[in-house]
């Protein structure tokens, strides 16, 4: 699976295309492969480092997702 990380905070060349483990579903979760993620001004604050509240590093951006269920366990 790959995703786009930031390692670091900085402009947009800290967006880096990385293989990542694939996710598994626990109990009343779901897989969801993402078709397409929006870029608004939080990520972009988030990415610098801006905003008032870090994410740990390293992250994978995007909070605005499209896609669709490939794995889920029951509750």
């Amino acid at each position: 699976m790959q995703a786009i990380r930031v390692n670091e905070f900085g402009g947009p060349e800290v967006l880096k295309l990385e293989d990542v483990p694939d996710l598994h579903a626990g109990a009343g979760q779901v897989v969801v492969r993402i078709k397409a993620a929006g870029v608004n001004p939080y990520d972009t604050y988030m990415r610098q480092g801006n905003y008032a509240v870090k994410p740990a590093l390293p992250y994978t951006r995007g909070v605005m997702r499209r896609g669709w269920w490939t794995r889920w366990e029951r509750a």
